[in-house]
């Protein structure tokens, strides 16, 4: 599966973003017009989500929730346009008819909290019979905003090291460390033949993400005690680690890369090494799109300065949208949905959970290839628990924090870049602090 797929567009929140200063004016209005008390028996429960695979799985066991809480289900798939639109039509207008919503953690729900879209489920995950301890430490942080807990994760999602087998023998096996893999890549680049030693995401935005890791793995963080941490030396170091790699060893017209464009490059077998998120893996053994599939390994994230500090990210999660008057219903279908016995039952059909004790049983690794459940499972154990800044803005803070690393590959010196890069984030999260406190 892609994650590509899964993204909601930077335009689609954007309109997500642009509807606040409607809130709560409209919500005002659709208070007289909602009428109160409990719907019937014969309303259903509504659950939006994305047109997921877990979403999809879920949807096809919807009549043994349906008998076990003796209502019936509604429940809608949509492509990521469709739901940041339909998000912004009913939030905005404090609808009713939405009672269950899957968000991603780390891109809406800071804004949904803020206006208060999103039930509080502290209470709830409380309930020992849900065991919110057996979560995965990091994914659990993630669903916490303001000192509530908004969402339970339901998918989550690491960086993978992926590589050729055929091409690591002579280097000692898959790098464990960044130092190694720069030196592996450049040892295997032979440009001329078209091949490169490495391929990754290199675009001023969509590179984040995946750049968070090697940030992390050097010591540093994109905030740092609510100040601005992409100035610092870790950072730095960072951001020059990340161009010299890609400007090195990496395809021409990295800056223009995002997951698409990355992704085939490494498929078709002109890379060695590729990071880019564990979900993608199928893409690597499927005989229609891979050259590959005989040959790609997996490892986990290298150790750099500071240790293997990979993401571990909830990317997808279930939230209860404050407006429900179907709530406890709505909790009830996370507690079945997110429960142990569904997590072990997704996990064998190859969709990575959240819960600790999913992913130490090893019948619920069968789905995928041994190497990459080991990776992913060392990767989780490591994780850091967001992968981009976690502001309302996510959109614009991701544009200024990946200004250095365009520069980086196209082989300029990032200190300059990051000097200005790191004023304008430091202004930008004044702002955007304000905003959370208005």
């Amino acid at each position: 599966m892609s994650t590509s797929s899964q993204l909601l567009s930077r335009r689609a929140f954007g309109r997500l973003a642009a509807g606040v200063a409607a809130t709560a004016g409209a919500g005002a209005l659709s208070a007289c017009g909602n009428g109160g008390g409990k719907p019937s028996a014969d309303a259903p429960l509504r659950i939006m989500a994305i047109n997921h695979v877990w979403s999809q799985a879920v949807k096809r066991r919807i009549a043994e929730f349906e008998e076990r809480v003796g209502r019936r289900v509604s429940m809608t798939l949509l492509t990521a346009d469709q739901l940041a639109g339909s998000y912004n039509v009913k939030l905005n207008a404090s609808g009713t008819d939405v009672d269950v919503m899957m968000v991603r953690a780390l891109q809406e729900q800071l804004l949904f909290g803020h206006n208060g879209w999103l039930a509080d489920l502290s209470d709830r995950v409380a309930d020992d019979r849900f065991a919110w301890g057996d979560f995965q430490e990091a994914p659990r942080e993630a669903s916490v905003t303001a000192g509530k807990v908004l969402s339970v994760p339901v998918v989550t999602e690491r960086p993978a090291l992926y590589y050729r087998k055929d091409l690591v023998a002579d280097l000692g096996g898959p790098p464990r460390t960044l130092e190694a893999l720069m030196e592996g890549a450049r040892e295997l680049t032979r440009r001329k033949d078209g091949f490169y030693g490495y391929v990754g995401r290199g675009q001023r935005s969509g590179a984040v993400s995946q750049w968070s890791s090697f940030l992390y793995s050097y010591g540093g963080d994109f905030v740092v005690d609510g100040k601005s941490g992409i100035g610092s030396a870790e950072a730095v170091a960072a951001y020059a680690y990340y161009g010299r790699l890609l400007a090195g060893s990496g395809p021409p017209g990295a800056t223009n890369m995002s997951l698409e464009q990355a992704m085939p490059i490494f498929a078709q077998g002109k890379a060695a090494f590729f990071v880019d998120a564990d979900a993608i893996y199928s893409s690597f053994l499927d005989p229609k799109v891979s050259r590959v599939r005989e040959t790609v390994g997996f490892a986990p994230f290298p150790a750099g300065p500071a240790g293997a500090k990979p993401h571990n990210i909830p990317s997808w999660s279930l939230g209860i949208n404050t407006f429900s008057r179907l709530r406890d219903e709505a909790w009830e279908f996370i507690r079945w949905a997110a429960g142990p016995e569904m997590s072990a039952a997704l996990q064998k059909e190859g969709i990575p959970g959240a819960r600790t004790s999913v992913w130490s049983d090893p019948k619920t690794l069968s789905a995928f290839p041994p190497e990459l459940a080991e990776a992913m499972r060392i990767n989780a154990e490591r994780g850091v628990g967001h992968d981009r800044p976690r502001v309302l803005q996510v959109g614009r803070a991701r544009d200024i924090v990946g200004r250095p690393l365009v520069a980086g590959i196209l082989g300029q010196s990032v200190r300059p870049v990051v000097r200005d890069a790191d004023a304008e984030f430091a202004d930008f999260l004044v702002r955007d602090n304000r905003h959370k406190e208005s």
